[in-house]
């Protein structure tokens, strides 16, 4: 099972960061704009990099699902539904704030 640590911190990266990155971008965006030039890179990044979070994310929703069900079965009703909202919860944000972290790093160098 997921621990709620993972989850809260999982979240609290996107609430933190995500809004660092998107300031960083849009600086880089602004700048690209006034040399008449686009980043065509960072761009085509932006868009596929939520496309794989997404497939990642709903492949570790499912996964977690099958997981947590079989996990109910042979438990026999000693897992709670907490936490079983918090494993499929934690599956479905890590691949969003995995990426963040790692923007941050890359686009603040």
């Amino acid at each position: 099972m997921a621990s709620g640590r993972g989850l809260s911190n999982d979240l609290a990266t996107l609430w933190l960061q995500a809004p660092v990155v998107m300031a960083i971008r849009l600086q880089q965006m602004w700048m690209d704009a006034l040399a008449g030039s686009v980043n065509a890179v960072e761009m085509n990044r932006m868009v596929s990099e939520k496309i794989m979070a997404a497939a990642e994310s709903a492949v570790a929703v499912n996964a977690a699902m099958v997981q947590q069900g079989f996990a109910v079965l042979t438990a026999a009703g000693a897992t709670s539904q907490r936490s079983i909202a918090d494993a499929v919860a934690h599956a479905a944000i890590k691949p969003y704030s995995r990426r963040v972290r790692s923007n941050v790093r890359r686009l603040s160098k």
